[in-house]
This record gives C-alpha cells, sequence and structure tokens, in this order.
C-alpha cells in the first residue's frame, strides 16, 4: 500500500471530512449575517459516497484518524450512519468530531454508541452578551449544555476551541481556561486565519500565540514533556489541576499564523462537495466526486487522491507577498 505522501516526504495519516458547508449560527468571523448560499442538494456527497471515499483512504493510503466537520457536522442528517460505517472499517481509525455544540446534548451518546471516540466544541465566550454578538444566535446555554453532555458520554478528552479577537474577546483567556479546569476539559486557543468568507481578516486584528501565552502567565503554565508530534497544538501543563481522565491539565494554542506547523502537517481534507484540498489554504482542488459519479474503481480513485497530495506545497504562505487567501471559506472547506 502507498500511502499519501508529498514532494517533501510528508505522510498524510489525517484525514477531515466535512459533512455540509451549512451552519446554525452565524458567527461574525466566519460568514455575514445573512449567511452563504450553500451546496445544492446534487453538489453534496451522498451518505454512501463519503463512507466509500473513508474506506478507500482507511483501507488503500493508511488513514488512521478521521475528523468530521463542517459547516456543522450536526446538522448532517446521516451523520450517525457515517460514524458507524466508518467505526465498522479494518483498521478502524480512530474517529473525532469538531462542532460549535448546538444539539449536542441530545445526540452525545448517540454519537458515542455509533463508535465515535472524541469531540472538540467551539467557544469563544462565556458572556451571555457577547455570545449573541458573535454568533449573532442566542445559544450559549445550548453550548454549554452540549459540552456537559460530550463529557458525561465519555468522548474524552472534550476539547474547546476558541479564537481570541482584539478588541472583542481577548481578555476572557483567563477566565475561559477557568472554565476549562473545573470541567476537566483541554482548552485550545486558535490564532483566527484568513478564512473568512468576507476575506476581511486583518493580521493587526488577530490576538498572537504571544499574547495569549502573555495572558496566562498567572497560571504558571509549565513547558509539556510530551512531544506534540503531527498535532497542530503546541501544548502547556496547568499546574495543579487534571482533566477529566486524572492526566495533567494541559492548555493549548494553535499558531498557525505566527508560529506555522507546516513542516509537519499530516492532514488531508474532503470538502462536503467530494473535493480533496491538500492543504487548508490551497487554492486548487481535485475532484473526487466526478471520479466516483463516473464508475471509477477504488484503485483509481486511490491513485487521484495520491496524484491531489504530491502537489502540495511546503507551507501555506501567509506571509509571502503574494498569499491568496482561498476562495472558499472556513465553513466551505472543513476545519
Amino acid at each position: 500500500m502507498t500511502g499519501l505522501v508529498d514532494r517533501f516526504g510528508r505522510i498524510a495519516t489525517d484525514l477531515r471530512v466535512s459533512l455540509t458547508d451549512k451552519c446554525n449560527l452565524r458567527c461574525t468571523y466566519c460568514m455575514p449575517a445573512e449567511g452563504l448560499a450553500w451546496l445544492p442538494r446534487e453538489e453534496q456527497l451522498t451518505d454512501d459516497e463519503v463512507g466509500r471515499l473513508i474506506r478507500i483512504g482507511v483501507e488503500r493510503l493508511g488513514i488512521q484518524e478521521v475528523r468530521f466537520t463542517g459547516g456543522e457536522p450536526l446538522l448532517r442528517r446521516g451523520l450517525l450512519e457515517i460514524v458507524a460505517a466508518a467505526a465498522r472499517l479494518e483498521p478502524r481509525p480512530r474517529l473525532m468530531l469538531t462542532t460549535n455544540g448546538i444539539g449536542l446534548e441530545r445526540i452525545a451518546e448517540e454519537l458515542r454508541d455509533a463508535g465515535l471516540d472524541r469531540i472538540n466544541v467551539s467557544l469563544d465566550t462565556l458572556d451571555p452578551e457577547r455570545f449573541r454578538a458573535l454568533t449573532r444566535r442566542d445559544r450559549l446555554d445550548d453550548v454549554l449544555r452540549g459540552l456537559e453532555a460530550a463529557a458525561s458520554a465519555g468522548l474524552t478528552p472534550v476539547k474547546v476551541n476558541t479564537v481570541l479577537m482584539r478588541g472583542i474577546n481577548e481578555d476572557e483567556a483567563p477566565e475561559l481556561l477557568k472554565y476549562a479546569l473545573t470541567y476537566g476539559y483541554q482548552l485550545r486557543f486558535i490564532e483566527q486565519m484568513p478564512l473568512d468568507a468576507q476575506h476581511q481578516w486583518d493580521r493587526h486584528t488577530m490576538v498572537t500565540a504571544d499574547e495569549i501565552l502573555a495572558a496566562l502567565e498567572p497560571f504558571g503554565l509549565e513547558a509539556d514533556p510530551v512531544s506534540r508530534g503531527t498535532a497542530p497544538a503546541e501544548t502547556w501543563l496547568v499546574p495543579g489541576h487534571v482533566d477529566a481522565a486524572g492526566e495533567p491539565a494541559r492548555v493549548g494554542v494553535i499558531a498557525s499564523v505566527t508560529r506555522p506547523f507546516c513542516g509537519d502537517c499530516d492532514r488531508t481534507r474532503l470538502t462536503a462537495d467530494g473535493q480533496i484540498r491538500n492543504c487548508l489554504f490551497a487554492t486548487e482542488e481535485s475532484d473526487l466526486r466526478k471520479l466516483l459519479r463516473a464508475g471509477a474503481s477504488d484503485a483509481e480513485i486511490a491513485e487521484a487522491w495520491r496524484v491531489a497530495m504530491r502537489g502540495k506545497r511546503a507551507g501555506h504562505g501567509i506571509d509571502d507577498p503574494s498569499f491568496l487567501q482561498p476562495a472558499r471559506p472556513m465553513s466551505a472547506i472543513g476545519g
């Protein structure tokens, strides 16, 4: 079996699968208040097509981890069946999901029973008024209940993804960490990236990793002795605290902009309409949906996937003057 190896020797073993471009929030840094033009149903992969591509990735290309994303993946009607099909694969991949948490309270146990291993929940503020302003929806309580349900269902470690924005919620870093420590969640701060639908990202409004760590100095963070490997988050131990599993509590920072980790990237991405993206910031895609619907064999699809990954660039190039923001926003690409 030949895996997904690029020209720089990186091997993709982590598959991010966007199940829908739809979302039930309207976060200001992601999309306009009126939302976006969603993909027509006929352009989206069917449940069987998603399942087949995941199977090809696992059985023929060495995929070891599958993360379901969106948009908001909980909006996908066939979500439980897709997760269950992936859990039956041999070798069984580790299965994760990133969600905004709305509706998670209702479905957390079903996701566990279907075979999901772990959950990430996006949460940028603990203040109800700020939440309404940021997401244009009054759903903070739903998100918090979703987090609790995920932990109760054993979808652990439950990770919380937070984007800090200058002049909006940058002062909440300590409070968010206290909240995560109280409930045994693992907090991950993420530098805001140029993936908004409005193309209004401004580096000067982004809260950097250095600023985040400075705000957390009172916690006395210590260097994590465990190597990050290919994980996107650089982590620190929080002395005097443990997580829900009794392990040392950790906080992470995903510094995609100021501390890029492209050299260790092990990810490949599948969009809801069947396009392979070899980088989050890629400006080109490779169409697997067309091959699927034209009757291509598993071997032919696998080879097209390999070719797509061989074209991966050395890095995302955000600091290069020639950098172009992807035409698709994050909600259409998947995390």
